[in-house]
């Protein structure tokens, strides 16, 4: 404010007026102020306001949005990701953007604001549009994805080898006879449900059999695999298992599937994607891959201390693959 002052030739007093819409500014020199700072890229910053009369030094504070904190998934990350950063006294302020683009740009924003010393982000699935991360790569402040990686943005991230992951276990079903194994995603406009249906493609296709499209669907929650699910096992060419992008789309399936009169394994097998807490509550017990989501937040975090920090370069995009395991349980044979 001092430097918009001293180049409008007013003071900061009235400079600040003029950005919170004073009355006691005139409308013209509110608007002309406002216009400068807009130009400028200035934004206030909220946690200086704050503290101006305060003694106490502000925190380091990392921002994390995730999609849905209470998501056995993203709960894991959020875990490393607080194990991590208060090893190191910085303190984490989470979000979810509730699978909203909307959402997320006012929550990255509002960090941003308020000056977080950097950002990780668990994108949502309909975003398409990355202006609300830019601001940080422009900015030099430090942003992580995690899991779900922003492709449009070139900043670090933390993934699984989601390939690796859907190839091993697609591989595995095969193994046990299966020949028409059903692919239960979500839209591929995201990289990890891209590569995992890569994983399934290839596996199959590297096994001799075809991966045909009418195996393919679009379903990658509990609710719609209970859905979908008795309506892909209708007919004689049904499927003989399923693989699905989550524990949640699994046992969604596992459910219904047994509803419909099937045995699982021996009518039809089933292989989920995460190691929930959900996958050994089941009957039978959920085959799944392990993803390692605490594993996951601690390298996130990591990475973004260690920009925060400057032992890590925040021009250097670090890029780190955490591995999956295949766990075998009772829904296959």
């Amino acid at each position: 404010m001092k430097d918009i002052a001293r180049q409008m030739g007013t003071s900061v007093s009235t400079v600040s007026r003029a950005l919170k819409d004073s009355p006691r500014i005139s409308p013209e020199r509110r608007a002309e102020i406002q216009a400068f700072a807009r130009e400028h890229n200035f934004i206030p910053n909220a946690l200086a306001g704050t503290l101006r009369h305060s003694k106490v030094e502000p925190q380091k504070t990392i921002g994390v949005v995730v999609p849905e904190i209470v998501h056995y998934y993203f709960a894991s990350i959020i875990s490393g990701i607080e194990e991590k950063a208060s090893a190191e006294g910085f303190l984490v302020m989470v979000n979810q953007s509730c699978e909203s683009y909307e959402r997320e740009v006012t929550l990255c924003n509002n960090f941003y604001k308020y000056k977080v010393c950097g950002l990780i982000v668990v994108q949502a699935k309909d975003t398409k549009k990355y202006a609300h991360f830019t601001q940080y790569v422009e900015n030099d402040m430090p942003i992580v994805f995690c899991d779900r990686i922003c492709t449009g943005v070139d900043a670090s991230r933390v993934v699984v080898d989601d390939y690796i992951g859907a190839y091993n276990a697609v591989s595995h079903l095969i193994e046990t006879g299966c020949k028409r194994i059903a692919f239960f995603g979500s839209q591929q406009s995201l990289e990890i449900f891209k590569n995992r249906f890569n994983g399934w493609k290839d596996a199959m296709l590297r096994h001799g059999l075809k991966a045909d499209s009418n195996l393919v669907y679009e379903c990658d929650t509990m609710e719609e695999a209970e859905r979908i699910t008795p309506m892909i096992l209708e007919g004689d060419d049904h499927p003989d298992a399923i693989f699905a992008v989550n524990d949640d789309t699994a046992i969604g399936a596992l459910y219904a599937t047994k509803q419909k009169g099937f045995r699982v394994p021996d009518d039809i097998a089933i292989c989920g994607f995460t190691n929930s807490n959900r996958s050994t509550a089941c009957d039978p017990m959920l085959t799944t891959v392990e993803q390692r989501g605490h594993v996951m937040g601690m390298e996130a975090a990591d990475i973004l201390i260690s920009q925060v920090k400057g032992t890590l370069s925040i021009e250097k995009v670090e890029k780190r693959v955490v591995r999956t395991q295949l766990i075998v349980r009772g829904s296959t044979l």
